[in-house]
């Protein structure tokens, strides 16, 4: 099976997803992160009424000249305001409902107070420092679509529409398991030849950022039938397998073999660097995913097929990473065979943004990727001279 470009893999895997989850209702508040199963609609106006946007005075235009006008009433907000009367103005606070006949607001900064009547030092224009009803949304538009996932400010635009609660997909479970005979875990004194399992806890932090369920089936040793066992375990315990380790060509890399014996592979290698020996199919039905088992291997191919899938699968509409381009300022010889993917650096000068190469670029440095902003893509053929400009894609962007 030949390496499949990047674009052709990602393809055949958000293709393969054939079902959405259950959907469930939850409240507001535990919404942040949830994929929305149905359009959601403004309840009421936003703003619910003509509101003042400063603490100031309600005026009626057509009544300004160089007198002062008496303070006709006071409008705190949260209070109802009564039409206001001929030759007059309204003291009103920021938030605060507008008299009906009022049509601008004159701050308090643009007033001189004489005693019970006020004097203006500016005439203010129509419409000054109002926010109109309905400005923001009016009763019935649809604020948020089906496919988005739920972010703070959506939180505060869907509670200022008076909804209380949403209808979001249900969270999908992953089994993960990790394999190899070297594998620890820290707080245990390692022996020669073993590592600490720090795929653990990296992949463990990508999961629950996508608002994952977690089973984790912990470390498999390098054993066909022990792999075999808990493969057969995972399919039964999830809607998602995840492995770390064991897809490769070597002797002691069963998972492959495993999944072939019980399921089948459909995608095997992929044309980057790092990364290649990336895997996907199906264990009785249930798809699985197979990470390689180097750190930035594992976390390149998680941002690049493993999140787009988990974030499509979950119903996500918004599951394509950000990418900017952005002017190099390194160089990096012709790449042949497969698209590199190297860990960058953010900097600034006189003439703008621009990326360095953190030093490290082995696939096993977990330092290049807590020292780098983000990825950089150098495509099959390419070569990058200083000052050209390459495709950036963020970690801020690729890690919620």
């Amino acid at each position: 099976m030949n390496p499949l470009s990047p674009e052709v893999a990602l393809e055949r895997l958000i293709a393969s997803i054939r079902t959405r989850p259950a959907t469930e209702i939850i409240p507001l508040e535990q919404s942040q992160g949830r994929v929305l199963a149905e359009d959601l609609c403004a309840r009421c106006d936003l703003p619910p009424d003509n509101v003042s946007m400063m603490d100031g005075y309600a005026v009626r235009i057509t009544d300004l000249d160089d007198r002062s006008l008496p303070i006709s009433q006071r409008i705190p907000a949260g209070r109802s305001a009564q039409p206001l009367a001929p030759q007059s103005v309204a003291r009103l606070f920021t938030g605060a409902c507008l008299p009906l006949g009022a049509d601008a607001v004159v701050m308090q900064e643009d007033s001189a107070l004489e005693g019970s009547e006020v004097r203006f030092t500016h005439r203010p224009h129509l419409g000054q420092h109002i926010r109109l009803r309905g400005e923001d949304a009016r009763i019935g538009d649809v604020v948020r679509r089906v496919g988005s996932r739920v972010r703070p400010q959506d939180m505060g635009l869907l509670a200022a529409v008076g909804i209380e609660s949403v209808v979001v997909y249900c969270k999908l479970s992953l089994a993960v398991f990790f394999t190899g005979d070297e594998l620890v875990q820290p707080g245990h004194p390692l022996e020669p030849g073993q590592i600490y399992n720090s795929n653990h806890f990296l992949l463990r932090g990508l999961l629950e950022a996508l608002h994952c369920n977690v089973v984790d089936l912990g470390v498999v040793p390098d054993n066909l039938d022990q792999t075999l066992s808990t493969l057969t375990k995972a399919a039964s315990a999830a809607d998602i397998i995840l492995t770390c380790g064991g897809v490769s060509v070597g002797e002691e890399d069963h998972v492959r073999t495993a999944v072939e014996q019980i399921g089948q592979i459909d995608l095997w290698r992929v044309a980057i660097k790092p990364g290649k020996p990336f895997a996907s199919g199906q264990v009785n039905g249930v798809p699985f995913l197979g990470l390689p088992g180097n750190p930035v291997s594992a976390f390149v191919v998680f941002c690049l097929f493993v999140r787009p899938f988990i974030l499509s699968s979950q119903g996500a509409l918004d599951w394509k990473p950000q990418t900017y381009q952005i002017r190099a300022n390194f160089e990096w010889p012709q790449v042949k065979g497969r698209t590199e993917w190297l860990r960058a650096q953010l900097h600034n000068d006189e003439e703008g943004t621009f990326l360095i190469l953190v030093a490290n670029q082995g696939s096993a440095s977990l330092t290049s990727l807590v020292q780098a902003d983000g990825l950089v893509e150098i495509p099959m053929g390419r070569q990058v001279v200083r000052g050209d400009t390459v495709r950036f894609m963020p970690f801020s962007g690729l890690l919620i």
